[in-house]
């Protein structure tokens, strides 16, 4: 039986412009790093994004690396595409990303321009695509010349394979070298993409003001801080969690002071009449320099519960006041060593 999407699925979905472009993202966009990979169930993938592009969700994130294993998630997303969405692609932004480590060998992981370039083309292959509406440099790479890394992401864009360009994890000062490089070239930078949560607040500190200055949109990843700002870790480590498993989750960060956070923040979000992982989300769209929050689900149950943050993203001064209490750093940020570069 062919799926047909939801015929109303505009008809509340919101946009925000991605900073000075023409271009408009949903709130909430859907990223694939995590239970969209070959391990994983490929009809339950199916059904997330079948139900997020119902509600609304016109962006989708990858990675040449995202799976387990390696490339397998841009693989299932292109069999969903070719499945279910052939007769919308252009009512879809897909982006995806080269950067950290992705097949052996000198050539496999970084910033030179043979890596990124090699990498889009095995992206564009795997998901059966022409173009990506935005590839991004997933890391910064001081060992690589900064005008090199750019000048990769300008031939793509020149080539056709790319609408866009992004960095991910940069920090402020590199951000503005970036951006000054490719501007010269005639591509602008259109967006960055960095870790952002209530439990890791870095961005604050001068990178969104760098951003507005500069034009450039925000979609920040991890707002939930890999599944802390949920229900799931308030009694315990449940099975089958993500801190289990060993791979972007430290037990480390389930210590005592941020788990007293989380439960402080938790009976708050409570009083909004909101679960955790909704007044997370809304409150790192609260900023209106971010442009997108970027989250993953499991589940289609998961990924409802994050698309209802949408119905309250207003806070109160006070409610803001109490929350900075608890939002404090949590030491949860894993790419702090590559955004200080």
């Amino acid at each position: 039986m062919t799926w047909v999407p939801d015929t109303h699925r505009y008809e509340q979905a919101g946009f925000r412009r991605c900073g000075r472009s023409g271009l408009d993202l949903p709130p909430i966009s859907l990223g694939l790093w995590q239970n969209f990979g070959g391990v994983d169930v490929f009809e339950t993938g199916r059904a997330v994004i079948r139900r997020a592009f119902d509600r609304g969700v016109t962006h989708f994130d990858l990675a040449n690396n995202y799976g387990p294993p390696y490339g397998s998630a841009e693989e299932n997303f292109g069999e969903i595409l070719k499945k279910d969405f052939a007769a919308h692609r252009d009512e879809m932004v897909i982006s995806s990303k080269a950067g950290w480590d992705m097949w052996p060998g000198p050539y496999g992981v970084g910033g030179s321009r043979k890596y990124l370039l090699a990498s889009l083309d095995q992206s564009l292959r795997r998901m059966g695509l022409d173009y990506v509406d935005i590839f991004y440099s997933h890391r910064p790479s001081p060992d690589t010349p900064l005008e090199e890394t750019m000048g990769a992401l300008v031939q793509m864009v020149r080539q056709g394979k790319a609408l866009y360009v992004g960095i991910s994890s940069y920090g402020p000062e590199r951000t503005r070298e970036a951006a000054a490089i490719l501007k010269a070239q005639g591509v602008p930078l259109l967006i960055h993409q960095p870790s952002y949560s209530l439990l890791n607040r870095w961005v604050e500190v001068s990178l969104l003001d760098t951003l507005a200055e500069l034009g450039v949109g925000c979609i920040a990843f991890s707002p939930l801080a890999q599944g802390l700002l949920t229900d799931k870790y308030l009694h315990g480590v449940p099975d089958q969690s993500r801190a289990t498993k060993g791979t972007s989750f430290s037990p480390g960060m389930l210590g005592e002071e941020n788990l007293a956070h989380v439960r402080a923040l938790n009976d708050l979000a409570a009083q909004r009449g909101q679960s955790l992982a909704q007044m997370a989300i809304a409150w790192v769209l609260r900023d209106p320099r971010v442009t997108s929050a970027l989250i993953g689900a499991r589940t289609v149950a998961q990924l409802d519960n994050s698309l209802d943050a949408l119905k309250n993203l207003h806070f109160t001064t006070d409610e803001l006041n109490r929350i900075d209490q608890y939002a404090r750093d949590g030491k949860i940020d894993l790419w702090r060593s590559v955004s200080a570069l």
